[in-house]
């Protein structure tokens, strides 16, 4: 596949990465050339130094041949007029952008990007998908990462299995005799700095990390099977008062009213406005790396800190100074990925990397067959994919048990008739049925054919 980045910025260069090391013939244009530079030396890519919404910029890039334009730039306006050229003059058959300025998104504006109007076929909206990340972590406390399937019906959570794990030196297929009832199955294991897709003789160790597929109601006693039964917070202190930093207070506000929301935003102008938004917010004017003004949020008392500024350095130490005075626990926003491989030494409860979390909304897209949702995990080394099963799918028919499915995926769950169903060996798929599941990086394009529309389909 013909694809052109527009940005090779932090987003552009993972997107890069990721699409060139499965094969796929990859551009990337940006106005930097110290950027182009740095990603063509380590990347296999082809580089442009240029304008990504110029004409001549694109056509040198190819775009009469591309199969799709991401455009990632900072800024929406060119990521949308890239679109439109993409569109107009080379006739690329899918276009994405990034749209960060939610007055673009408004729902009374949503005709905008329509093909009659300004042609994008999907809009990625860092901000908001970040703020829902936050949300579904605040929801399950316990977790270090959540991920909603199905129409939200099936869930994939990160565990960390603590020193007095229950589960822990147990094969998986005992678990599943020994909870028949709970509807969640184990389908990647990340131990000792490696991920694998495990199988049902495979135990759990103390450190390591369970991403189980599990039915949402049956989410809170999973976590508690692993040894997590944190309280949900009911006492927030948020770090940050920008785009992600409103859309997670305004959602507390709507969704759960009885929770006590304090914000600490550094710019005058900017607490203000978002006190002015918000109803039962208390909002304060100050530095998260301030002790008095994090006391004066009453952060001893604080069942959670959410650090959401654009700053790591202060999410982090702010963070870590915050519950050094007395909160519970911490939720970071961390962009850059150097910073992520030692947060548990620093004293870091869980954090989002935005980066990953816009990636993965792109990689849907991306994906081939009738993939409906893609969540990348541990740096891009296994998905977790939600796709459809058609009635000429290999997997459609047989059980499970007399499926060879290829090395490195693990089916988790199973929804039917808007029911969640956990696979076991008799299970059969059928043609219709969304199936979530784990798959290593390298079986993703295996993943790809499973689903894929066969020519006997039509």
């Amino acid at each position: 596949m013909k694809v052109i980045i527009c940005g090779a910025g932090r987003v552009g260069y993972g997107i890069a990465e990721r699409l060139s090391e499965e094969g796929n013939d990859v551009s990337v244009i940006d106005t930097q050339p110290s950027l182009i530079a740095a990603i063509t030396e380590t990347l296999d890519v082809s580089g442009i130094v240029g304008h990504g919404a110029h004409p001549e910029v694109l056509a040198k890039a190819g775009a009469d041949q591309a199969d799709m334009l991401i455009a990632v730039t900072l800024f929406d306006e060119i990521n949308m007029v890239a679109c439109q050229v993409a569109h107009s003059l080379f006739n690329v058959p899918t276009k994405i952008a990034r749209i960060r300025s939610q007055s673009y998104l408004a729902p009374e504006y949503s005709d905008l990007f329509s093909r009659e109007h300004m042609p994008i076929d999907v809009t990625i909206s860092p901000e908001v998908e970040v703020g829902k990340m936050v949300l579904r972590r605040i929801s399950f406390p316990g977790a270090t990462d959540v991920v909603r399937f199905a129409d939200d019906r099936i869930v994939m959570v990160a565990i960390e299995c603590m020193e007095d794990c229950p589960v822990v030196e147990t094969p998986l297929k005992q678990l599943s005799e020994l909870f028949p009832d709970l509807n969640a199955t184990v389908t990647g294991i990340f131990s000792n700095g490696k991920l694998f897709v495990p199988n049902s003789s495979d135990q759990l160790h103390s450190g390591d990390l369970a991403y189980v597929v599990c039915d949402k109601g049956h989410v809170r006693r999973t976590l508690a099977l692993f040894g997590h039964e944190e309280q949900e917070a009911a006492r927030i202190v948020i770090a940050g008062g920008g785009n992600i930093g409103y859309f997670v207070a305004k959602a507390i506000e709507d969704y759960q009213p009885k929770t006590r929301l304090k914000i600490i935003e550094n710019d005058r102008e900017r607490a203000v406005a978002v006190a002015d938004k918000l109803r039962n917010t208390v909002v304060l004017h100050g530095s998260a790396l301030d002790q008095k003004m994090l006391l004066q949020a009453d952060i001893q008392d604080a069942d959670l800190i959410v650090a959401l500024t654009n700053n790591d350095q202060i999410n982090i130490l702010g963070s870590v100074m915050a519950k050094r005075l007395g909160c519970k626990q911490n939720l970071v926003l961390i962009n850059d990925p150097s910073y992520q491989d030692f947060t548990k030494t620093l004293g870091i409860d869980a954090h989002i990397n935005p980066r990953a979390v816009t990636i993965s909304g792109i990689l849907q897209h991306v994906r081939k067959g009738r993939i409906r949702s893609v969540y990348a995990v541990q740096k891009g080394s296994a998905e977790v994919i939600e796709a459809e099963a058609l009635e000429t799918s290999p997997l459609v028919g047989k059980p499970l048990r007399e499926l060879e499915l290829p090395p490195g995926i693990r089916i988790g769950a199973i929804y039917r008739d808007k029911t969640v169903i956990r696979p076991d060996g008799d299970t059969k798929i059928k043609a219709k049925d969304r199936v979530v599941l784990f798959a290593a990086a390298a079986a993703v394009r295996h993943v790809e054919q499973l689903f894929r529309v066969s020519i006997q389909y039509f």
